[in-house]
């Protein structure tokens, strides 16, 4: 199957080939890249629009073999010279905000990353920005920013420079996302760690995973420990110094893996993971993609109410944005204990109906703000066992 581009890789392009205009003045049909994956990019620019102090071209998005709703899109920069004191005076914001769109240590030029039309604004906490940026998250910031300062450094400019990532008709296409459910308003968000889109045909997941599986038996280990993704990882590795090889990635088919594992002859399964996405196997879903299932805000709301809140936080539970925004007014109310407690043993309920005795499962939910929210009963001693199994 092919693979793609991300939006993160096609605004580094556009940015890379529009300061590359600007600076030396010549036109630039098409520029090379390298993505954090390691893998060249070599895109096609359009819609160039050059003037004496700005330059503004495009990439067309292509996400490979993959469904993407992004793919076709055209994945703008316009590059333009300005003075530090404007790009100071153009941003009235809070020193941390700064410190995540103007890029630069003081010896070469400022570049200043935002989002023009088409890119969401980030309006609620939790998420990669801080509320008010443009929705660029962290890795494509970085890769703009390398490339950018690239040419800089070719030309050997030392002035600033206001990178405006845009995305003609992004509005429309991110209604088509979750963006509006995650509080990003007014466009699509631009993204990307690897810098490529890897084509995710389910099969081909489920597979892998079943694979994985069979080396974690075929190795002996009996005990192992799942993570729907990269988030789990990172916890366990830095909550419990854990060994990373004794883990299976599940994506989100955490009720196939189950049966995967017991078939595999796997004992005991110890499942971590972030509470966007186990709070959906406390009403007992197990699948847990947005396409299957999103009723995270109506479950948490169910498990608040049981847990003593009262009726006016579970409301607000309903029109919540997110689980970060959900679990902070179970907290407001002192009830974040009561809570994780009813989670964990709807949890425990829906994964001990599914192993149906085949093998023994606990689980740990963490949040990125919170860490460790909950943990089954006799999560911990697996986790210990697992360690020095």
């Amino acid at each position: 199957m092919r693979h793609g581009f991300t939006t993160g890789s096609c605004s580094a392009a556009a940015a890379k080939a529009a300061t590359y205009m600007l600076l030396s003045g010549k036109v630039k049909n098409s520029i090379t890249i390298q993505t954090p994956k390691g893998i060249d990019f070599n895109a096609e620019i359009v819609d160039i629009n050059r003037s004496e102090k700005e330059v503004s071209c495009g990439v067309v998005k292509d996400g490979g073999d993959d469904p993407d709703v992004t793919t076709g899109a055209v994945i703008k920069a316009t590059v333009r010279f300005t003075a530090a004191d404007e790009m100071n005076d153009r941003n009235q914001i809070d020193d941390a905000e700064k410190e995540s769109q103007i890029q630069g240590d003081g010896t070469g030029p400022q570049i200043l990353i935002d989002g023009g039309e088409g890119v969401g604004r980030v309006t609620s906490p939790g998420l990669d920005q801080p509320v008010g940026n443009a929705a660029i998250n962290s890795v494509p910031r970085s890769m703009i920013e390398k490339e950018v300062r690239e040419v800089t450094e070719l030309f050997d400019y030392k002035g600033g420079l206001l990178v405006t990532i845009s995305v003609p008709g992004g509005a429309e296409i991110a209604e088509k996302t979750f963006n509006p459910r995650l509080g990003i308003v007014g466009g699509i968000s631009i993204l990307g760690t690897s810098g490529i889109v890897e084509p995710m045909s389910m099969q081909a997941i489920k597979d892998t995973i079943r694979v994985e599986i069979r080396q974690q038996a075929a190795l002996g280990h009996l005990k192992i420990a799942v993570a729907p993704g990269n988030y789990g990882m990172d916890f366990m590795r830095k909550q419990y110094d854990f060994d990373l090889d004794k883990t299976v990635k599940c994506s989100n088919f955490i009720g196939e893996t189950i049966d995967m594992a017991a078939e595999l002859g796997i004992q005991k399964l110890l499942l971590v993971g972030h509470i966007g996405k186990l709070i959906k196997v406390s009403g007992g879903i197990m699948n847990t993609h947005s396409r299957e299932a999103d009723c995270r805000m109506e479950l948490m709301a169910a498990l608040a109410m049981k847990a003593g809140c009262s009726a006016q936080t579970v409301s607000s539970i309903l029109d919540a944005l997110n689980t970060t925004e959900a679990f902070e007014m179970i907290k407001n109310e002192g009830k974040e204990a009561s809570f994780s407690e009813e989670m964990m043993k709807k949890i425990a309920f829906y994964l001990e109906k599914r192993t149906a005795g085949r093998l023994e499962i606990q689980c740990i939910v963490f949040s990125n703000e919170e860490g460790l929210l909950g943990e089954t009963e006799g999560a911990r001693a697996l986790l210990e066992e697992i360690k020095h199994g």
